[in-house]
């Protein structure tokens, strides 16, 4: 059965479009015009991917967002947004989107970001090792590749795809310092200028989850002027 997304926008030629060229591509759509409806769908059946308008009336793309990630859904989220200000963007991010992108965009560009994170999604869902089949240590955090896994002192993490493939992808590199364009292109699939705040956001994300204190981070260190890097282990 191919992966069936929902598609939340108000603009009628825009939805069109976009479920159009995902139909086209093979993908399962549901089209709507309002985040209270993707809400009522998702709930009713739950889909393999969203892309969601940042701006709609009524409940918008941030509210359903911030509504599926406060109940531990970890579905990939794909924003859309008509705004270019980096508030903006960040404010999707932190509530829970994994990737963005800025109107205008072209429809080959949106089903390379879908095609990439429905791959990281079923790979969160198989139980096959991407690298590893032991399971990495640093400190307190143990990552277990061929379950897709992560605890911390024994805790089992809620991430998202996304999330387990940014640590993993620090796991298997201790020590070594990564900038946020090798990270973009490593862990997301692509390299854009301008999509740097992906990163940045997403390393707050997975350090509010993992570090102990978030805003003196002991585990994902940024090296001031040169990137990010997981501390060598102990």
């Amino acid at each position: 059965m191919p992966p069936h997304i929902l598609v939340a926008e108000d603009q009628a030629d825009i939805r069109d479009l976009i479920a159009l060229n995902l139909q086209q591509a093979g993908y399962e759509v549901t089209a709507v015009a309002d985040g209270a409806e993707a809400l009522r769908r998702f709930d009713a059946a739950p889909r393999d991917l969203l892309v969601l308008d940042l701006m709609m009336p009524g409940v918008d793309g941030l509210d359903v967002c911030k509504s599926l990630r406060g109940r531990g859904a970890v579905v990939p989220i794909l924003m859309l947004t008509a705004r270019s200000t980096e508030l903006d963007r960040v404010l999707g991010l932190e509530l829970g989107a994994d990737d963005y992108l800025t109107k205008p965009f072209s429809m080959a560009e949106l089903l390379a970001r879908v095609k990439a994170m429905l791959r990281r999604a079923e790979l969160l869902r198989q139980a096959q090792a991407p690298k590893a089949a032991e399971t990495l240590v640093n400190g307190a955090i143990a990552i277990a590749p061929s379950r897709r896994e992560v605890r911390v002192g024994g805790r089992l993490l809620e991430l998202t795809a996304l999330e387990f493939e940014l640590m993993l992808h620090f796991a298997l590199h201790p020590g070594r310092v990564f900038s946020r364009a090798q990270l973009l292109d490593a862990v997301w699939g692509y390299s854009h200028e301008g999509y740097e705040h992906t990163v940045t956001t997403h390393i707050n994300r997975l350090r509010a989850k993992i570090e102990a204190d978030p805003m003196r981070p002991q585990v994902i260190l940024t090296v001031r002027g040169a990137g990010y890097k997981m501390r060598d282990a102990p």
